[in-house]
């Protein structure tokens, strides 16, 4: 075990030194493209300024034969475009792959200085961490960069999720996790070809109102996905890292999407991945606080004063718990009103209001 006083200092001499506190930038959606698809590449442009982070996919939905033009289409990309606010990522492809030794190699020697964060699938445990944490220390000193890359687990093992906390406190560099529910259902040997959402044989019945076991008998479908959501919730929250929900595979149906992303909202996640455009504002609805909601945690924080005792507030009590609360909704408000002006107004025009009526 690492001594907690060297957990802080370069792996590798001449390296930049570790961050200690992650930056949190809004984050609602991490948008996937292959950058060895012309017609992808020919969106990022567009598609920057609407996102707040692009993130070019050098693993799945890349073919084998294909993988040296995306790792090469991704260098051409990042040097030729200004991103302005939007974050640049890349999902390598898998630590035992034949291609992630090139992938990092050439990603973080030859545009090292454009990318923010590196997403690393099928993390097993924090030696998998460990191991990409010195070899980017290592290339981050050949490379001459002045910030260290970040690192991005995803949960799609169950080795993963049984050892999840060691893995969100593995390194300085981890910026967050997200959830894989496609290869984390083979992994669990799950039944179900879905990727993310709910599935209609995943249920629970009301009890019998007759002797007939059919009549009167309501059902409702649950989320196979809750349990490893909370728990990767509560791991990144305790490693000060940031948790985020995975891809949601049934692009048409963007009714039951936007549900799995509030769900993922409301229990903790910063925001989701999408795969297509029509993701995209979903997302950015989702978690986006609402401004109703915004408004009633600043009459809260403004009631409230120091933040300490009780109030009632609309019938409501208030004490310094669901200040607590209020600040969460009300200081991601902020981080996005800083990047959204459309959201700065909406925002600042509902907490008027509120106000005024107080």
């Amino acid at each position: 075990m690492r001594s907690p006083k060297d957990f802080f200092r370069p792996l590798a001499v001449g390296a930049p030194a570790p961050v200690r506190e992650i930056p949190v930038r809004p984050s609602r959606m991490i948008h996937f493209f292959d950058p060895g698809n012309p017609k992808m590449v020919a969106k990022v442009p567009d598609l920057a300024p609407q996102v707040d982070v692009l993130l070019g996919n050098l693993e799945d939905a890349v073919p084998a034969d294909r993988k040296e033009a995306a790792r090469a289409g991704l260098v051409t990309i990042a040097r030729g475009t200004d991103f302005g606010d939007t974050q640049l990522w890349t999902r390598v492809n898998s630590l035992d792959s034949p291609w992630v030794l090139d992938d990092l190699l050439t990603l973080v020697t030859e545009v090292g200085d454009k990318l923010d964060v590196i997403m690393i699938p099928k993390v097993e445990g924090p030696e998998d961490v460990h191991y990409a944490d010195r070899l980017l220390a290592q290339l981050e000193a050949r490379a001459g960069l002045s910030r260290p890359l970040l690192l991005h687990a995803i949960l799609e093992t169950a080795s993963g999720v049984a050892r999840v906390e060691e893995i969100a406190m593995a390194s300085p560099r981890m910026q967050g996790l997200s959830l894989g529910p496609a290869d984390l259902a083979a992994s669990r040997r799950m039944k179900t070809t879905r990727v993310g959402g709910g599935h209609p044989g995943y249920l629970v019945r009301t009890d019998p109102v007759s002797a007939d076991l059919t009549e009167g008998r309501v059902t409702s479908q649950q989320d196979p996905w809750h349990y490893t959501i909370a728990r990767m919730v509560d791991a990144c929250a305790a490693a000060g890292i940031l948790p985020f929900y995975g891809p949601f595979g049934d692009i048409r149906d963007t009714v039951a999407c936007e549900d799995q992303f509030r769900a993922a909202y409301l229990l903790g996640c910063v925001g989701a991945w999408s795969l297509h455009p029509a993701q995209i504002a979903i997302a950015r609805k989702v978690f986006s606080p609402d401004p109703a909601d915004v408004a009633w945690a600043r009459r809260v924080l403004a009631a409230m004063g120091d933040g300490t005792g009780t109030l009632m507030l609309d019938g409501k009590m208030q004490d310094d718990a669901t200040v607590k609360q209020c600040r969460v909704v009300a200081e991601l408000a902020d981080a996005l009103a800083a990047r959204d002006p459309e959201l700065a107004h909406a925002y600042e025009t509902a907490t008027k209001e509120a106000l005024a009526g107080d």
